[in-house]
């Protein structure tokens, strides 16, 4: 009886889900409800996780809690503890759910809202929750060690060694546009800065509750994080009208930069429970109760999508907001939120070193993938139920506007300056024009929502104070990003100076860790120093990278992940990685290959360079600079993820044909003690 109900309720989740993908899909023309999205997206999450993840997480990996996790066996206080599941889960999800899967599909909104709807739902189940799951169990096996460091080990000591090298300085430049992203956010917000910079002590109250006070006792640290955070939230409008204190909370962008430098330093070498960990749970508790009242006000309302699910730009390739067609460019924009290489680092960074057993790799690795692609779909829905003519005037540049002006006439989507005037007004801003970057419509977007709903107690004065909020969430989103990806920066660096001299790759010496931590922040803190002093120049210039950067990373990790999975004597399942490895590698160098080569200034980087030569354009020398500086990073990265897939291909063929015996890399067995309830 138990079964046949099961079979019932999952069965009625499967109609439910394929009848909201057949309304999205087969809509033309007519309205579409925001609702459907929704339904389509957790009922794909929720089968997915039923039936997928327990699949890989039984079949494929064989999870067994009776084997001792890193954080166990190695427990050192600082980076190797033994963390409760919860707050683990919320460190992961804090860490992963950066600046991607908020701007990326409101960017990707450009093309309509069915292109980036699909990969974010479909893409996630069968990548990028497969790539966290596989790396963190991969990691977990090999006593937390990096993805560099296991792709040196499963596939080949040289391409290894580039791999890792490659990956660290990926790494630099992720951390910098994302702390950038914060920057901007934060610049001359006294209410924002206040609120993030309340969350730092909340967590050193919460870490110092958990672990030396009440040990154990998450649900009371929980209670009075959540408390405290309200408060900060509440006082940071206090503080932003205050004549006092709003000036003491108000700062330039430089110096935001040193305040970013020490924090990510500080968060980068504390032992992990005493900031890193609760900071993280902590900011979990606004992202997702956030985006579930969000989800919860899309029920109420059911607002219609007023974007198309196609455009003419998602053919056409000549978008203002950026250039290039749907294939390739829809999955390169959108890449947190269906699958990320960033992750892979933190899946094989702080979180191998916190888990308690293995069974719970499948709650935070594929479980929290899952939340950061509803957190997209949210996104989405932000962008798609505002005025595609509000959306293309936030979104792009008065100059790019005016060549796209004929096509947005043709396809009705245009909107008076008195109409974006007034926009701006009930936001509380002079002026949302050209507010490119996709945060601002996201705020735009979640306002509108939120006002609607609390239009009893305040109509559209509560506009201004819902966007201000969500700018502020916004920040909190990607600046815990920072703090794990420091860490993680660190742990990379340590390895690969650990092969030069092998007492720094102790990652718990302490001169090492100083060391290691401060050159890492360094080098992220000198491209967003210059991308904060020179809008024209430093990291603004390498922005286009982040999302092919970002998927080339994904593939080194699928990569190993199919070493392993090989190696384990389970190469009938290779597919769960392969199938997305060949997707992610025919997008990713096709839009690698466009954007070094393509003729269209709009979209090459070599072309832009030689249209602008002879130019009076003040700062012409550094953009053609940077644009050859883009054309060269791309190439390098293509190049060695290219040999690394290659060698990896090998690797698979000496195996499989038994010329090579299969090697595993993995930690020796040891009985867990928790297995017997200590």
């Amino acid at each position: 009886m138990k079964r046949l109900a099961s079979t019932l309720v999952w069965g009625a989740i499967a109609v439910l889900g394929a009848a909201a993908f057949g309304v999205l899909a087969l809509s033309r023309g007519e309205s579409i409800n925001a609702a459907w999205l929704l339904i389509a997206a957790l009922c794909s999450y929720s089968i997915g996780y039923r039936f997928y993840s327990k699949f890989l997480a039984t079949r494929v990996f064989g999870l067994d809690d009776r084997r001792a996790t890193p954080a166990e066996r190695l427990n050192n206080g600082r980076d190797f503890v033994p963390t409760n599941r919860w707050v683990l889960y919320g460190h992961h999800f804090a860490a992963i759910a950066g600046a991607g899967p908020l701007v990326g599909p409101v960017l990707a909104a450009q093309f309509g809202f069915l292109p980036g709807t699909l990969w974010l739902v479909i893409g996630v189940v069968f990548a990028g929750a497969v790539q966290d799951f596989t790396i963190l169990f991969c990691s977990l096996r090999r006593d937390g060690k990096s993805l560099g460091h296991m792709a040196k080990d499963e596939i080949n000591a040289l391409t290894g060694m580039a791999g890792m090298v490659a990956v660290l300085l990926i790494m630099i430049i992720l951390l910098a546009v994302l702390a950038l992203i914060v920057v901007n956010a934060l610049k001359a917000s006294p209410w924002g800065l206040f609120t993030i910079a309340c969350t730092i002590p909340i967590a050193l109250l919460m870490g110092w509750w958990m672990k030396q006070w009440r040990p154990g006792k998450v649900g009371e640290a929980s209670i009075v994080g959540a408390l405290l955070l309200i408060v900060a939230l509440v006082g940071g409008g206090y503080v932003g009208h205050h004549p006092i204190l709003g000036p003491l909370f108000t700062h330039s962008g430089t110096s935001l930069v040193w305040m970013m430098l020490a924090y990510g330093f500080v968060a980068s070498v504390l032992p992990v429970w005493m900031l890193l960990a609760p900071r993280d749970y902590l900011s979990t508790f606004l992202k997702i109760t956030t985006i579930f009242v969000l989800a919860l006000a899309l029920f109420i309302l059911l607002p219609q999508l007023r974007m198309p699910a196609l455009t003419p730009f998602a053919l056409l390739g000549e978008g203002p907001v950026f250039a290039g067609k749907v294939f390739p460019f829809a999955f390169i924009t959108i890449a947190c939120g269906a699958i990320s290489g960033f992750h892979a680092l933190i899946a094989s960074g702080t979180t191998p070193k916190m888990i308690s057993r293995e069974g719970d790799a499948r709650f935070i690795g594929y479980g929290g993938m899952l939340m950061e692609s509803f957190v997209g779909v949210m996104a989405m829905i932000a962008a798609c139920i505002l005025d595609p003519g509000v959306y293309f005037a936030m979104n792009t540049t008065p100059a790019a506007l005016a060549q796209a002006s004929e096509v947005l006439q043709q396809a009705g989507f245009v909107v008076t300056p008195e109409a974006m005037q007034q926009l701006a007004a009930r936001m509380g801003e002079l002026t949302l024009v050209a507010r490119t970057g996709g945060a601002p419509t996201l705020a735009v977007g979640m306002a509108q929502i939120f006002s609607s709903v609390t239009q009893v107690f305040g109509g559209r004065a509560l506009e201004a104070l819902w966007y201000h909020f969500a700018i502020m969430f916004e920040a909190l989103f990607i600046l815990t990003t920072i703090d794990a990806g420091t860490r993680v920066g660190r742990f990379m660096l340590q390895e690969i100076l650990g092969h030069v001299w092998p007492r720094f790759g102790q990652t718990s010496w302490y001169p090492s860790v100083l060391l290691a931590s401060g050159v890492v922040v360094a080098g992220w803190g000198y491209f967003l120093y210059q991308g904060v002093v020179d809008p024209l120049g430093g990291i603004n210039s390498l922005w286009p990278l982040f999302g092919i950067s970002n998927q080339l990373l994904a593939a080194v990790a699928l990569c190993v992940g199919t070493t392993v999975i090989i190696k384990m004597g389970r190469a009938r399942y290779a597919w769960v990685t392969l199938a997305p490895l060949a997707w992610l590698v025919t997008i990713t160098m096709t839009a690698g290959w466009q954007k070094v080569f393509a003729a269209d200034p709009k979209l090459g980087f070599l072309a832009h360079a030689a249209s602008l030569a002879g130019s009076a354009q003040p700062n012409v020398g550094r953009m053609i600079f940077n644009d050859r500086l883009d054309a060269g990073v791309a190439l390098l990265f293509m190049s060695i993820v290219s040999l690394l897939v290659l060698s990896s291909v090998r690797e698979w063929w000496l195996i499989l044909s038994k010329r090579k015996p299969p090697v595993l890399h993995e930690a020796a067995y040891v009985e867990s003690a928790y297995a017997a309830g200590d």
